[in-house]
């Protein structure tokens, strides 16, 4: 029996239950906000992308060109599943490809769906072993048992289309770029990746998305023979964002760290996350980890020497490239005989059936890539909402410490701090009294 004050304090929300719909786990965001819909075999698959800024210019091309990296039969390591993927604008967008600062609502129809491979077999009664069918089944009492339903991945297109929206808002802000990799395969690992200066066409040149070309080849044929073997394999993708602004996300529970963490483990098949050297880290002492600070010589700005800490101090963004890792499993469904039980209790083998990944992670970067840009651009707003609704005075950015890549100090003189730095060279160290839990 309910409490009468719990029972009150429901009885008050059910005149919001249906603006609460859309929130039980299907959007993300809080300014800049996303609304997924549609399940893998069902007529389509969409996204509701709500705060969006008016008069930006946004085309369907746009959205297109990273819906074509993320959709499938791209190459033999992917789902051969036959899909266009064509986004359609349904609203939100005038004719002249203006937004109007309302509701963008983006439809992908499901075009080459072939559900009897599901329900024709044992696959419509037995749980694929790690796969989401017994949890659904166990949360909801029924599930979508054609393609995995809302499981799939094929529910990332939403992610991917509202992705490339919140891409375009932080090139128009600062010129950020968000760009991911394949950094591992299994025990197959790249570190000859510069994060400064790798592009898309070079992680896009090999079928692998990998920048490393030697590397990318022996992560291919590890992938080549697990494939044939009908079996899956799992890794790592990188992502590395830049010139994205010091000062994104806040202190406690909403750390921009925290957020991108919940926006990429969100994702299909995705099982840990690593934010700047990660685990990695625990590894080092202090003066080994610490990123020591410097004073850019050209502009003035304060700067890091190192980025052992991915982009992020205390849970708000330094200026620095942001680096974060995601790892992935490998695909649950596999043409290999597995141990598994039926909805009726009955203990069985199934082999999986039908088409799927048998490595997820060249489909993973571009989805990858509009978590990251989501969760930057509802921080960018954030911000701008708290901290940017009073411009400062002048002489509050007189006393303002510039930091990061792209931020430059006022006035500065370089040669005067050139001949300053030489004159103090042999000063000693400031001293720092420390006093914290």
């Amino acid at each position: 029996m309910l409490l009468p004050s719990l029972a009150c304090a429901l009885a008050a929300l059910l005149p919001l239950a249906d603006a609460l719909s859309m929130s039980v786990g299907n959007s993300f965001g809080r300014l800049l906000r996303i609304s997924t819909w549609g399940e893998s075999h069902g007529g389509g698959v969409g996204v509701t992308v709500d705060g969006v800024p008016p008069r930006l210019h946004l085309t369907r091309d746009e959205i297109q060109v990273d819906l074509d990296r993320r959709r499938p039969g791209q190459s033999r390591i992917t789902t051969p599943r036959n899909e266009a993927d064509a986004v359609e604008i349904l609203s939100g967008v005038d004719a002249a490809g203006v937004t109007l600062g309302t509701p963008i609502a983006m439809l992908v129809r499901n075009k080459d769906q072939r559900s009897k491979d599901y329900l024709d077999n044992d696959m419509n009664v037995a749980y694929r072993p790690s796969h989401a069918d017994a949890t659904y089944d166990a949360k909801y009492g029924v599930r979508a048992v054609a393609g995995g339903g809302r499981s799939s991945a094929r529910e990332t297109i939403g992610r991917v289309a509202g992705g490339a929206v919140a891409r375009k808002i932080l090139s128009l802000y600062s010129g950020v770029e968000v760009l991911a990799y394949v950094s591992a395969v299994q025990d197959i690992a790249t570190e000859d990746v510069d994060h400064a200066t790798f592009t898309r066409d070079m992680v896009d040149a090999n079928i692998v998305r990998c920048p490393d070309a030697e590397c990318a080849e022996r992560m291919l044929a590890r992938i080549d023979v697990i494939r044939k073997q009908g079996n899956s394999i799992g890794g790592v993708v990188t992502c590395v964002a830049r010139n994205v602004p010091a000062g994104l996300g806040s202190p406690v529970f909403d750390k921009l760290e925290a957020t991108l963490a919940a926006a990429c483990m969100s994702i299909p098949a995705a099982k840990g996350f690593e934010s700047g050297d990660g685990f990695a880290g625990t590894l080092l002492s202090g003066i080994e980890h610490n990123d020591a600070f410097y004073v850019d010589p050209v502009t003035g700005a304060t700067r890091t020497a190192t980025n052992r800490s991915g982009g992020i101090q205390g849970g708000i963004s330094n200026g620095e490239d942001i680096v974060i890792k995601v790892a992935f499993k490998a695909t649950s469904t596999i043409g290999q005989e597995q141990k598994t039980v039926t909805r009726d209790g009955k203990e069985v083998a199934l082999r999986g059936k039908g088409r799927h990944d048998p490595c997820v992670l060249p489909r993973a970067v571009p989805m990858v890539e509009a978590m990251v840009a989501l969760c930057l651009a509802d921080a960018l707003m954030c911000q701008e909402a708290q901290c940017g609704l009073f411009p400062m005075t002048a002489e509050q950015k007189e006393g303002l410490n510039p930091i990061g890549v792209g931020a430059v100090r006022e006035g500065f003189d370089a040669d005067a701090f050139q001949r300053e730095k030489e004159a103090s060279a042999g000063d000693r160290a400031v001293g720092l009294k420390v006093d914290e839990e």
